[in-house]
């Protein structure tokens, strides 16, 4: 069993497309929605994820905030696909920036589709009170805003959240 200790921010202009040095094509869907996880029938998201050339199939335990338990098996990509088209709510399509800064590996989100207009960048950590420097085009914190989970954005994507 592994421990995820990340926390996510929204991103400010287009400072970080410069740092990039690899860019995955991401495709994601979710076997269990945001309504089974809100009322307490499940305890963790069942993610489907074709990144790249690759596909896993994750386990994340329900819990707000930088650490939770994580799961992550790999899998052929045609069961993947079988599975995204199983999934419930709607599909995430997303690119995944990587960008290397002050010793760290940021991941920056490019959400397309539904999600369009969202950029957020998420960094995991050793510890949750581990201390690391901020990119300029770091902005608000959203670690804990649950909206702007994967699963979430899933059930009630980014274009219709009110403006």
């Amino acid at each position: 069993m592994g421990i995820e200790i990340e926390r996510k921010f929204l991103v400010t202009g287009d400072g970080w497309r410069a740092a990039a040095h690899e860019v995955v094509p991401m495709a994601q869907g979710y076997i269990n929605d945001q309504a089974a996880m809100d009322s307490g029938a499940q305890k963790a998201s069942v993610r489907v994820r074709i990144q790249g050339e690759a596909a896993y199939l994750n386990m994340k335990s329900r819990e707000l905030g930088h650490t939770r338990q994580e799961f992550d098996y790999p899998i052929p990509v045609a069961d993947a696909r079988a599975l995204l088209a199983l999934c419930v709510g709607g599909l995430i399509d997303k690119r995944r920036h990587l960008v290397r800064h002050g010793g760290h590996l940021w991941e920056v989100d490019e959400f397309l589709g539904d999600n369009a207009g969202l950029v957020v960048a998420e960094i995991e950590l050793d510890d949750a009170g581990e201390v690391f420097e901020r990119p300029d085009w770091l902005g608000a914190e959203v670690t804990d805003d649950a909206r702007y989970y994967n699963l979430a954005l899933a059930s009630k994507p980014y274009r219709d959240w009110p403006r």
